[in-house]
């Protein structure tokens, strides 16, 4: 098999596989990870030349291993010449761990183990399971490189001082693990479809990277209807990617987006996967928010748009989860069924919500509400706070623009009788 970009995305794909079975052989997760970079440094030093072995994954699990075991020799005779009888785990007292055995299930819920911070979970699964290094993660995040090791580390000690072993957890145990693994996949995908800061409304990569790690969680359970609802999720809302920015980098809300540029297979399958999944009875969020998006993306233009069905998935979402965004959008829909004002009333329940302190999101929706509903002043002081409070340099200059907008057509307006604008949607 020559060295190529398919060679180079085996690497990526092994490496997860490979780290699970030596974490579980030598039960040192900081160790095995280092271990694991210098086999695949050395696979990539050597295969181009020697081609890739018959067996790869085998191939990296040895040197790995080979790695590991020098390792623990030399911190064994160092704590021998120390006189400390407290020795290290022994590699070659170790259970036999069988090299067929796909462990990249046991590391996803290593790293996302509910001891840990999200942003800690986040971190350490793009980096174990997802293969990128820290000065990657730090570029994604706009945090200094010392300080995404910083976190990273941090994790690790998570992992380390919470004593849990390294084998499959219980049945109890394994759903409320499934759901933080499908929680911080989630968390990547959002922050990589909109960045919460900087000056790209989307970081693709981060995006891409989740949908690709929701379908390594697919492949491993492949019956789990929720594992097919995330991932039917991204999957129809990425679709839109293309569309959401315009050639200077500005926002394009959903009302607005040329809606020939979405891409239908990410479409097709994304509705293929979610069909499958509500057919197997019960219905979880991530799989009403996939309906949500599919609806979405089935209206050929934004007039089109079966809001009554979506408000009603909306009052289904709510009864599961006191979510505020939840409650937000749901404003909206309410909204565009039985009026802006409707929605407004709606958004009364969020004000003082501690959860939504300082984030921009709901005055953002206040002000479109507002502006539905005529009211141009009122809405012009919500975008400006909310434009304020958000990091993102486009939506920030979305919200700005809105202002201006609204403030030219009172100007307009007073001077004399113009042609009235439609409202734009913050729906992205």
């Amino acid at each position: 098999m020559p060295w190529d970009h398919h060679a180079e995305q085996l690497l990526r794909d092994l490496a997860p596989q490979v780290l699970g079975v030596v974490v579980r052989r030598f039960r040192d997760f900081s160790a095995a990870e280092d271990a694991v970079q210098e086999a695949l440094v050395a696979a990539a030093q050597q295969w181009p030349r020697e081609g890739v072995p018959e067996h790869p994954r085998a191939w990296l699990i040895q040197v790995a291993s080979r790695r590991m075991t020098d390792h623990q020799r030399s911190e064994i005779a160092r704590r021998r010449r120390e006189n400390d009888a407290t020795l290290l785990f022994d590699p070659f007292a170790a259970e036999p761990v069988s090299e067929d055995q796909d462990d990249t299930l046991l590391l996803f819920f290593m790293c996302c183990h509910p001891a840990l911070s999200p942003a800690s979970a986040i971190a350490l699964t793009l980096r174990a399971v997802g293969g990128l290094t820290t000065a990657e993660l730090a570029r994604a995040f706009l945090v200094p490189e010392a300080t995404m090791a910083q976190r990273i580390s941090r994790a690790k000690n998570g992992i380390i001082a919470s004593g849990v072993p390294f084998s499959l957890p219980t049945e109890k145990e394994r759903a409320e693990r499934l759901r933080m693994v499908l929680h911080v996949l989630y968390l990547i995908f959002n922050e990589g479809y909109t960045a919460s800061a900087g000056p790209e409304l989307q970081r693709s990569d981060l995006s891409q990277e989740a949908i690709r790690l929701a379908r390594a969680v697919r492949h491993l359970l492949p019956e789990d209807a929720e594992v097919a609802g995330l991932l039917a999720l991204m999957l129809l809302t990425d679709a839109r990617r293309s569309a959401r920015c315009g050639e200077g980098g500005e926002l394009i809300p959903l009302t607005q987006q040329d809606r020939s540029l979405w891409d239908r297979e990410q479409i097709s399958e994304g509705t293929a996967l979610l069909t499958g999944a509500l057919s197997k009875g019960a219905v979880g969020a991530y799989q009403l928010q996939a309906a949500i998006a599919a609806l979405h993306d089935e209206a050929a233009r934004a007039e089109d748009t079966d809001w009554p069905q979506i408000l009603a998935l909306y009052d289904l979402l709510s009864r599961m989860s006191d979510n505020p965004m939840v409650i937000l959008n749901r404003a909206v829909a309410l909204a565009m069924v039985d009026g802006p004002e409707a929605g407004l009333a709606a958004l009364q329940a969020l004000d003082g919500d501690e959860r939504l302190k300082g984030h921009y999101r709901l005055e953002a929706v206040r002000a479109h509400l507002l502006e539905l509903a005529g009211d141009a002043a009122g809405a012009i002081v919500q975008y400006r706070i909310a434009a304020g409070r958000t990091g993102s340099i486009p939506e920030r200059n979305y919200l700005t623009t809105q202002a201006a907008r609204l403030r030219e057509k009172i100007a307009e307006k007073s001077s004399g009788p113009v042609d009235s604008a439609g409202p734009d949607s913050m729906c992205k």
